[in-house]
């Protein structure tokens, strides 16, 4: 059993390690793929949480490797990104963003971990997991937007993360079933590959829509 209190860990170190290999590949004008890792590292994320709670195996070394996997992989990962997707000639405007960014994750991370009592039912502003995947996938379409639309995307994003709101935590919120992950594993998939298919942008909807109802579902039952 002791073994299974080290998986948890070994999640972490994979998440860190996709958001090292999201940057090497955003290096290489390889952005398709830096954007995947990103999203792979999310889902590293929320299993790792979630085994750790399982197997009782949380501790301060754990805790120290998710803020250290969190701010590589959706804090510099994205940033990085972001920036080689978003340059205008002669201008570090996008750079400047793309810092504010990685500070406001900082921060966050920073004043998530000195709260001394935690309610797990909801975030106070929005997570740098949840941000640093928003913002990777937004590269994606960066040239059908147009450029203020991706530096507004990158500036209310930082200002979220460091914000007060209240932002239902999905800690109890079950697993989508297997048909479910499949079906959003299908549109990550399209949508990566092929960013101006119909297809992938009808799937990211539906993701969407699914997400909301599961939030909606979950204030229901526990104000009713």
């Amino acid at each position: 059993m002791n073994i299974l209190k080290h998986i948890p860990n070994s999640i972490t170190l994979a998440n860190m390690y996709c958001g090292f290999l999201s940057i090497g590949f955003t290096v290489a004008n390889h952005f398709d793929i830096a954007v995947l890792l990103i999203l792979l590292g999310m889902m590293l994320d929320g299993i790792d949480g979630r085994l750790a709670r399982r197997f009782n195996a949380n501790s301060k070394v754990g805790k120290e490797l998710d803020s250290l996997a969190d701010i590589i992989t959706f804090g510099i990962a994205p940033c990085i990104l972001f920036s080689y997707t978003n340059t205008i000639e002669g201008s570090v405007f996008d750079y400047s963003l793309a810092g504010l960014f990685l500070l406001s994750g900082g921060f966050r991370l920073a004043r998530f971990n000195s709260e001394t009592t935690k309610d797990i039912s909801y975030f106070t502003g929005v997570p740098i997991t949840a941000a640093g995947g928003i913002l990777a996938l937004s590269t994606l379409f960066h040239s059908h937007i147009p450029p203020i639309g991706n530096f507004l995307i990158i500036a209310v994003l930082s200002y979220l993360m460091v914000s007060k709101l209240q932002i239902p935590s999905f800690k109890n919120i079950s697993l989508p079933n297997t048909k479910t992950t499949i079906l959003i594993l299908i549109g990550v998939l399209l949508l990566v590959f092929d960013t101006i298919s119909i297809t992938a942008l009808i799937l990211t909807l539906f993701y969407i829509i699914y997400i909301v109802y599961r939030i909606r579902l979950l204030r229901t039952r526990k104000h009713g």
